[in-house]
Formats: structure tokens, C-alpha cells, sequence
């Protein structure tokens, strides 16, 4: 299989990739994360996913790698947009919202062909649901300092699942990458599975 560029520093989606089995570099963008705030929330998570890949292609500046990918993941609760939490006091926040409540996570996953010089993007919105939360289980969780580096404050593969009461829709999506898009996007590219 050819090797991929994963615009990514995130060790989810590295084991994603490892799943798949195929070779990979971590090549994790710099890129400005900032976002209308009123935007279309999936078009949101698309946009940085696109700009991560494109940020990689301008650090490689001549070089034209076959493959790329970028994903981004945002939560979405009642009209608001909550990614990455900057410090536990946020988190905590973040925590307090959505315990007992439904929330959206949406996932996008941008893909960059070399060969065809062609980008394709793709997301998926799947529900969280919470159960309600005491302050005594929200301060444990932020004493684990799993919310660190996760959109929403929360890693539902981790000790957040014992939160969650129900799901709907793509697990490895809310994980971080949407897995089954992103494998139908690689085989509608062109990529040699098996090659």
C-alpha cells in the first residue's frame, strides 16, 4: 500500500491508520483554528480539515506526496460550537452543559490526492447523550486530565464512556475519524488497497 501523510498528532487516529494497515507518517499541521462562529457547523469541521491538509502540502512546499489526510472533530450543543477546551476551568464548563443532555459530534475527514491534484471531504454528525453528572464525577474526570487535547473536553474511548448512555451514529466519527468515509474515500481516489 503507498504511504499516507496523517496531518494529525492524534494517537486515535494514528490506531485508526494502524487498523487499516497502512504505512503512515504524522506530519501535524499548524494551522489557525479559529472559525465563524454562525458558519454551518459540519461546513466548520470540513474547512479545518481541509486547512490542515493544505497546511501540510505548503510545508512540503515542491514535494507532492500521494496522500494526505486531515480529520477535525467538533461538538455542537444547542446553536454552540465547542471544540478543544484551553484550560480545566473550560473543561469543566464544557462538562456541566452537556451532562444529561444530547449533543452533536461532528466529524470531517479532507483527503488530498497527488496523483489526480484533487482534495475530497466528507463528515459525518453523529449524538452523544450524557448521562446526568454529579460535580463530584466531573471533578474526577478533570483529575484524570483526559479532557486535555479533546474537542468537548471528553474521549469517549476512554474513562468519558462511563458518561455516555447512548450513541447514534459512527463510533470511530466521534472517536475522531470517520472511519467507513474514510476508507470509501480512499477507494473511490484510486488508492491501491492490496497494492
Amino acid at each position: 500500500m503507498e504511504p499516507i501523510i496523517l496531518a494529525s498528532a492524534s494517537p486515535r487516529r494514528e490506531e485508526y491508520l494502524k487498523l487499516l494497515g497502512m504505512p503512515f507518517t504524522c506530519m501535524p499541521s499548524s494551522v489557525d483554528e479559529s472559525f465563524d462562529r454562525q458558519a454551518d457547523h459540519t461546513s466548520v469541521a470540513e474547512e479545518l480539515a481541509l486547512r490542515k491538509v493544505k497546511s501540510v502540502l505548503a510545508a512540503l512546499k515542491n514535494e507532492t506526496p500521494p496522500w494526505v489526510c486531515g480529520a477535525d472533530t467538533l461538538i455542537s450543543l444547542e446553536g454552540e460550537i465547542y471544540g478543544k477546551a484551553p484550560d480545566r476551568e473550560s473543561a469543566e464548563r464544557m462538562l456541566h452543559s452537556f451532562q444529561g443532555k444530547s449533543h452533536e459530534v461532528i466529524s470531517a475527514v479532507a483527503l488530498y490526492n497527488g496523483r489526480a491534484d484533487t482534495f475530497d471531504c466528507r463528515s459525518v454528525v453523529s449524538t452523544v447523550t450524557f448521562a446526568p453528572l454529579s460535580d463530584g464525577e466531573i471533578r474526577w474526570y478533570l483529575d484524570s486530565g483526559e479532557w486535555q487535547d479533546a474537542a468537548g473536553a471528553y474521549k469517549i474511548q476512554g474513562l468519558a464512556s462511563c458518561f455516555v448512555s447512548s450513541i447514534k451514529g459512527s463510533y470511530s466519527s466521534i472517536v475522531g475519524l470517520p472511519l467507513r468515509e474514510f476508507y470509501v474515500m480512499l477507494r473511490n481516489n484510486g488508492y491501491p488497497f492490496g497494492g
